[in-house]
């Protein structure tokens, strides 16, 4: 049985309504996780571009918007199937992206590195952040620790048992990470640590070369308001730039938030699924005698 099958069959949730676009894309942040994506978010949600779309609301979006992710990652990543075949390229039209997107100004982390080139060709007079950490050495550990610790046979074994735990697991690490970072063997973990640091050198150089001068700001989180502020044409805040997402609290809470919500609902199933078997065996035998 292929991923689509259980995708369109025992997987299938409810497709979450198309989006309403009411205000123009104005910004792209198109930064690699762990460069400050959330502090980012938090920083334009304050100086007005409400909602900053960030990489958690994939994941915790009701209803959830997950499968129509993964779609747009197919259309990208995974082009050539057993049941079609393109000439060579992806598109994806503006229209497309605000089935999701259609109710922000703004977007940053997963769907923002994954689909950069594609929302910057969708979105062509939105500005557009190049979010990085400077420290290439310090970006590395971060993703090492923080993307490959998700990346566990025991998640992936408990996710055929609860639907959104399968499409989160399909989303991030089947789809968006194991493509950005090239995992062409499965293994996210070793992915990373092998391609991280060329990948992330690659990918910004890609944007650098794209994005016309004045329409791209180069950004780290050290910098802080003044050089957002001044891209943007807002007012500086007076209150201290926000910080969001640190390895060793946001992440680590969020992550254990959501994944909690899903394991209740596996172990429930997993229980189920043992029962019924046991009980099916125990018919079998006694008719098989």
């Amino acid at each position: 049985m292929s991923w689509e099958l259980l995708e369109r069959t025992i997987y299938r949730l409810p497709e979450a309504p198309p989006r309403i676009r009411r205000a123009p894309m104005q910004v792209l942040c198109v930064g690699f996780p762990r460069t400050g994506t959330e502090s980012l978010q938090q920083a334009l949600i304050k100086l007005g571009y409400d909602y900053t779309y960030h990489g958690w609301d994939i994941l915790f979006e009701r209803p959830v918007s997950m499968p129509g992710w993964v779609g747009l990652a197919r259309r990208k990543f995974k082009t050539h199937t057993r049941s079609r075949a393109v000439h060579g390229d992806c598109t994806i039209t503006a229209a497309e992206f605000d089935v999701l997107l259609g109710h922000c100004t703004a977007v940053t982390d997963a769907a923002g590195s994954v689909f950069a080139a594609e929302l910057i060709q969708a979105y062509p007079e939105a500005k557009v952040i190049l979010n990085i950490r400077r420290d290439e050495e310090a970006w590395h550990q971060s993703a090492c620790q923080s993307l490959v610790d998700q990346n566990s046979l025991g998640f992936w074994i408990t996710s055929f048992f609860c639907a959104e735990m399968f499409w989160a697991w399909h989303v991030y690490q089947r789809f968006l990470w194991a493509s950005l970072f090239r995992a062409q063997d499965g293994s996210l973990g070793r992915a990373i640590y092998g391609n991280g640091r060329w990948i992330y050198r690659e990918h910004n150089d890609m944007i650098r070369g794209l994005v016309p001068a004045e329409r791209l700001l180069e950004w780290s989180v050290e910098d802080g308001w003044e050089p957002l502020c001044m891209f943007l044409g807002k007012q500086v805040p007076e209150e201290e730039f926000p910080h969001a997402n640190t390895r060793g609290e946001g992440f680590k809470e969020r992550v254990d938030q959501i994944t909690n919500l899903w394991v209740g609902t596996a172990l429930r199933n997993m229980a189920i699924t043992a029962v019924v078997v046991t009980a099916g065996v125990a018919i079998a035998y006694r008719h098989l005698r």
